[in-house]
């Protein structure tokens, strides 16, 4: 039998069409993971929307009325929205540019010969593993206004220390702070394998050539390193935008709203109110907003590697 032969042997006719039998292997290894696919992640996904389109009712779901876009209508007219929009977004401001270079200036920091690279690897890691609840409980004792160590020393050099998680002007910085100590860590372990996968036959080049540290930092070190600048930075920014443990269990969205988040604002309306329609409205907005920040981080990883 010829080799021609056998290939058209190998192939197989499904919905009338030639597939050769490594595809049709390869479609019934994928099969579990189609089937997990969707049955938590495109199911919820659709049904998520059509609730959006009703006025849901929770004890009666067949008696729910069809409203349409209305809760969309809703959500564009609701400020309290708009309020959680907003401290989302200056959540995500004050935290996202800080963790990336904070997480860039630790792996540049641990990649140059110190000692105790392995325990400074350690001790900038560790709180990543934590749980948010494990996180929040604790940064709460260390803010705690009256018995709190950071306003115990505080009160040597200032009378009044600020209350940190009851304050208007210091309650969302508490929670960048509570999150940049938690998450930097990631940042920190993708930077330094990025540093330490840039050739250091381009330094010494560089080197020769007279450049100062600046230059070789600027015209090396972060054109090398731009894929995972920009990864860290999209990672960071959708985990910030989708914040919702650190609020909930420090400040439950206070002092005055001056906290709550986008995903709060979704809890409080299905959970607490029972606007499931509307709740996932909201939830929509949120998914449309993360696609588009995919869609940049594509845009801008391509244009890196070009």
């Amino acid at each position: 039998m010829s080799t021609l032969d056998k290939v058209r042997e190998a192939r197989t006719s499904i919905f009338g069409t030639t597939v050769s039998r490594e595809t049709k292997d390869g479609i019934v290894f994928a099969l579990p993971y189609l089937a997990l696919f969707s049955v938590f992640l495109l199911y919820p996904l659709l049904k998520g929307f059509y609730m959006s389109l009703l006025d849901w009712n929770s004890f009666q779901p067949a008696q729910s009325e069809f409203i349409w876009f209305e809760n969309y209508v809703r959500m564009v007219q609701d400020p309290m929205f708009w309020r959680a929009l907003r401290g989302t977004v200056v959540f995500v401001v004050l935290t996202v540019p800080t963790m990336v270079l904070l997480g860039l200036g630790l792996a540049l920091g641990v990649n140059r010969e110190v000692k105790g690279q392995r325990l400074l690897r350690f001790i900038y890691f560790s709180p990543y593993v934590l749980t948010v609840s494990v996180v929040a409980l604790i940064w709460e004792e260390l803010l705690a206004p009256e018995y709190g160590p950071i306003n115990y020393y505080l009160g040597f050099v200032m009378e009044n220390p600020p209350q940190w998680l009851t304050s208007f002007t210091f309650a969302m910085p508490s929670l960048a702070v509570t999150t940049m100590w938690w998450l930097v860590g990631f940042n920190f372990v993708i930077l330094l394998a990025a540093r330490q996968g840039i050739p250091e036959h381009l330094y010494e080049a560089a080197r020769l050539d007279g450049a100062r540290s600046w230059h070789a930092f600027k015209d090396i070190t972060l054109p090398q390193m731009r894929p995972a600048l920009v990864f860290v930075t999209i990672v960071q920014f959708i985990s910030s935008f989708q914040v919702f443990g650190q609020p909930y269990i420090m400040t439950q969205g206070g002092p005055g709203y001056a906290t709550e988040t986008l995903v709060m604002y979704l809890y409080r309306m299905a959970f607490n109110d029972g606007e499931f329609g509307y709740a996932a409205a909201i939830g929509y907005f949120l998914f449309a907003a993360l696609v588009v920040i995919s869609v940049v981080n594509f845009k801008i990883a391509g244009e890196s590697n070009e």
